[in-house]
Formats: C-alpha cells, sequence, structure tokens
C-alpha cells in the first residue's frame, strides 16, 4: 500500500494567536491518526512560481489514514480554532507504490 503526504503552503498568515491553537489540536489528531511531520517551516529555498512561504509536509501510512486524520473529530476541531487566521493550500498526494 502506497504512503500518502499532505502538503501545505501558507500563503498567508493573519492571526498568529488562532495558527497556534490550531497547531496545540492539529498536531496531537495528526500524529494519533498516523501522521508523521517530515518538514516544517519557511522554505528555505523556491525556483520557479515557488515562493518562499511556510510550508509543512506530513507523512501517513495510506491515502485513506491521511483522509480520514483530516475529515476526523480531532482535526475538525483544530480547523474550527484555525478559523480564518490562514490562507492556505492544503493538498494530499498519494506515493508511489514501490
Amino acid at each position: 500500500m502506497a504512503k500518502a503526504y499532505w502538503i501545505s503552503v501558507y500563503h498567508e498568515v493573519r492571526d498568529d494567536e488562532k495558527l497556534a491553537a490550531y497547531a496545540k489540536l492539529a498536531g496531537p489528531a495528526i500524529r494519533e491518526a498516523g501522521g508523521t511531520f517530515l518538514a516544517r517551516g519557511t522554505a528555505a529555498k523556491a525556483y520557479e512560481a515557488g515562493l518562499l512561504q511556510r510550508t509543512v509536509l506530513i507523512e501517513f501510512p495510506s491515502l485513506d489514514a491521511a483522509v480520514a486524520c483530516h475529515d476526523g473529530a480531532g482535526y475538525q476541531a483544530a480547523l474550527d480554532a484555525l478559523g480564518d487566521a490562514v490562507t492556505r493550500d492544503l493538498r494530499v498526494v498519494e506515493g508511489l507504490d514501490e
């Protein structure tokens, strides 16, 4: 079974306090669902149309696990805490089957 990856790029942060409240809830919810944070922070280098923005990369054991995490109660509570504090692009990409 192929792994899956969440890729979040934060285009704008409008409220650091709400973002911090989100992180307190999201981290445990993601880890409980089998997610592993692989990278988190401002991009070190950007090429082509890339921008130096906050980027988060999380690995999940499967696409089903990633989707279940996002749609689950724990992560939804984190999203409620986040509210309109950020504009971001969150994608879930299935890894290659080896």
